[in-house]
């Protein structure tokens, strides 16, 4: 928590008694952020114990926008160690539950920013996605998260985990509120070069106003990845299925133009064949913490040889026998070519079909119970998450909420665009917002966590 939120609010509050001008567009807005952000005064772990008791001298540049826009830093929010992983098992905070079943995983590694917004606890959330973190939290939690196209967001400031995947996005419970927050963070930072896609953007921002044009739904195509959807045989990937074939079905019923059944081939073999984690992670993590000489540790290997990170965190394994350094690595330069040919073949489906979205399941499955993730039941790499087909093929996604399962569980539906597509994705989900009225407050039930167990908000 903030111990300083209350003063800051108050602050606000005064300046506009005084002068009734807003503060900015956020003006005293609690925002939830995600610990992989620096800031100023502030415990910043990056999930992780070894970073107890760091306190950034400087705030992340998003932070900075953040303030400047008037909004209150509540509170910074639970993650995995390092965000190397889908769910939320950090070394510091253990794991994060779930507010539509305690039992569950939140989602990572955006998990305490899901949760908290989840549960109104902030009002809107930052997260971080490479691979999906902002999008599987969301999704597990009945929450709009926008991956944006890598550079509309400064990562200054931010832990990274493959630098040029990395982004920070909004998680929101309504559409207008990720609109509105997302107005306020994106631009031109000259910490971060990856932005100069910001400042060469023909229209940047807006996104907010852009949501009052009315744009029937019948307006838009979709297209239907098949490919995308787990087995009807499976207990739980089948609940998953229902719930977005029930929205794609009412979607046509609206008038939507959908083409069904779309195929990419070979699908988990590009998907692992695209993916550089083992690869580039090292290098970025030692990069980051080199420029701190503040930090606790200097390397990723200091991390990894304490064996203080959760041990839940199988990605770490990988990372660490992958190599220091991505210069001369073949198979390094392999994977990131097949990148590319992965970009051209999903953005030529859209070109085929005349597509402004393709659609599928966020997530394949259930969010997982805590004894399934304890039992090992599921592994980084093979979590069967549909999030990195945006991340791998480097396009901006956004995960709405579809509805949920017999059993209470949200279900998420990710909508893929093609580069700078983040208005168009969220006039979609706004005008979807009309008509189905996703938000559902959890049922918060206390259940007694385990024992040893610390749950993170």
């Amino acid at each position: 928590m903030n111990p300083r939120a209350h003063d800051e609010a108050a602050a606000h509050d005064k300046s506009f008694a005084a002068t009734g001008r807003l503060s900015g567009p956020l003006h005293g807005v609690p925002v939830l952020v995600k610990d992989q952000a620096e800031t100023a005064g502030l415990r910043t772990t990056f999930g992780s114990i070894l970073f107890d008791a760091y306190v950034p001298a400087s705030d992340a540049t998003l932070v900075t926008k953040l303030r400047d826009a008037g909004a209150v830093i509540l509170a910074k929010t639970a993650m995995c160690d390092f965000a190397a992983g889908w769910f939320s098992s950090s070394s510091l905070t253990g794991h994060t539950k779930n507010p539509y079943d305690p039992a569950r995983e939140s989602g990572g590694s955006s998990a305490g920013t899901a949760a908290g917004v989840a549960a109104n606890f902030g009002l809107v959330g930052i997260g971080e996605d490479t691979g999906g973190s902002i999008r599987v939290p969301a999704s597990f939690c009945n929450l709009f998260g926008l991956r944006v196209t890598t550079g509309l967001i400064s990562r200054a400031g931010f832990s990274p985990l493959v630098h040029f995947q990395d982004t920070p996005g909004p998680i929101g419970r309504t559409v207008s509120d990720v609109a509105t927050l997302l107005d306020s963070i994106v631009g031109y930072d000259p910490q971060d070069p990856f932005t100069v896609t910001a400042s060469a953007a023909p229209v940047i921002g807006g996104y907010a106003r852009a949501l009052d044009i009315d744009v029937p739904l019948a307006t838009w195509r979709i297209g239907v990845l098949e490919t995308g959807f787990g087995s009807d045989t499976d207990p739980d990937a089948a609940p998953v299925n229902r719930a977005v074939r029930a929205a794609l079905a009412q979607l046509t019923e609206l008038g939507v133009a959908t083409t069904p059944e779309l195929q990419i081939d070979d699908l988990p073999d590009w998907i692992a064949n695209t993916s550089v984690y083992l690869r580039q992670s090292k290098s970025d993590i030692d990069d980051f913490l080199a420029r701190r000489p503040d930090a606790p540790v200097s390397t990723f290997m200091e991390i990894y040889d304490s064996r203080q990170f959760h041990p839940l965190n199988d990605l770490f394994h990988g990372i660490a026998a992958g190599p220091t350094t991505t210069d001369g690595d073949a198979e390094y330069l392999r994977l990131r070519l097949n990148q590319d040919h992965f970009r051209r073949m999903v953005l030529n489906i859209f070109a085929v079909h005349r597509l402004d979205f393709l659609v599928y399941p966020t997530v394949q499955v259930l969010p997982p119970l805590r004894d399934e993730l304890s039992a090992e039941k599921y592994r980084a790499l093979a979590f069967p998450t549909n999030t990195v087909i945006g991340s791998q093929a480097g396009l901006p996604a956004l995960t709405i909420p579809v509805g949920f399962t017999e059993d209470g569980l949200p279900v998420g539906m990710e909508l893929l665009g093609t580069p700078l597509a983040e208005t168009k994705m969220l006039q979609f989900a706004h005008a979807w917002g009309t008509f189905r009225r996703p938000r559902q407050t959890p049922a918060l039930r206390h259940r007694p966590a385990p024992r040893g167990a610390v749950c993170g908000s």
